[in-house]
């Protein structure tokens, strides 16, 4: 059997089909080892392997054997039994990466806010654990400013977006409101925040919109302080549970195994996997 020859395999009821060469990814595991050997646990059927395991958690490992990553979703609640299938395949790295349990287990993401206002103007100041979350926010919250005379609400006059401020990978900071320049003149800033297309001015209701868009991001609201009564600068605390994305894990260069197609029971399949061949 070809690396690119497609195998068959139904794990208790749910068919899998895949590349040869994706289940000989470890030589010395059972999958391997069941292309070319009698295995007892596997059965061949009509073309197919058949073995009588958990196919839901089986979908890991082969996922595992293409991308040599563990890629488990939030709230994920099978770890024992995903070692026990990974046991039973004898696939040695894959239970030494779940091994480590600590790295997969979810771990506090913190998003601290802190807001300040004075008289006209609010100013905000956001600090995250994790940077990729104040990277995403900087790239929902646009700040945009005007100059006129009298008036500080929208006219006919465009409002121009100002780039970003962040004093770090983790901080983002911004203002709305208004103040005066020279003369008589008045700077205007509104904050807009995706997927809300309205422009805001006031900064109350920029802090709402703030609170909300956190909330459904998936963090709750665990503190709030006054840090400085005298300025009226409050801070607001949020949490949130992340599961790490996946772990790698980086194989070691070992010497080729060749399989002939002529070893075992692959001989056996080889001709009606033609069906297969042609659609991969």
């Amino acid at each position: 059997m070809s690396s690119w020859e497609v195998v068959a395999l139904s794990v208790g009821g749910v068919r899998f089909v895949t590349r040869a060469s994706t289940l000989r990814r470890f030589p010395e595991s059972r999958l391997a080892r069941m292309l070319s050997e009698d295995d007892e646990e596997f059965k061949l059927v009509d073309g197919e392997f058949f073995v009588d395991r958990d196919g839901a958690l089986f979908a890991y490992i082969l996922d595992f054997l293409r991308t040599l990553r563990v890629s488990l979703p939030a709230g994920f609640s099978d770890l024992e039994r995903l070692r026990r299938e990974v046991e039973f395949y004898q696939l040695h790295p894959l239970a030494e990466l779940l091994g480590q349990e600590h790295l997969l287990k979810p771990r506090p993401e913190i998003l601290e806010l802190r807001f300040f206002l004075r008289e006209t103007q609010a100013f905000f100041r956001i600090f995250g654990s994790c940077s990729s979350t104040v990277e995403r926010l900087a790239e929902q919250i646009t700040v945009f400013t005007a100059q006129r005379w009298g008036s500080p609400f929208p006219s006919q006059q465009p409002l121009v977006p100002l780039p970003s401020e962040r004093p770090s990978h983790h901080d983002l900071v911004f203002q709305c409101g208004t103040e005066r320049a020279a003369g008589d003149q008045l700077v205007a800033r509104y904050v807009s925040i995706k997927p809300d297309t309205r422009k805001l001015i006031n900064g109350v209701n920029v802090l709402g919109l703030l609170v909300d868009t956190f909330l459904k991001d998936g963090f709750r609201l665990v503190s709030t302080r006054t840090v400085s009564s005298e300025e009226k600068v409050e801070c607001y605390s949020f949490e949130r549970l992340q599961r790490p994305a996946g772990l790698s894990f980086h194989c070691k260069k070992k010497k080729n195994t060749i399989i002939s197609p002529s070893d075992g029971r692959v001989g056996q399949i080889f001709n009606k996997m033609e069906a297969f061949l042609n659609a991969c």
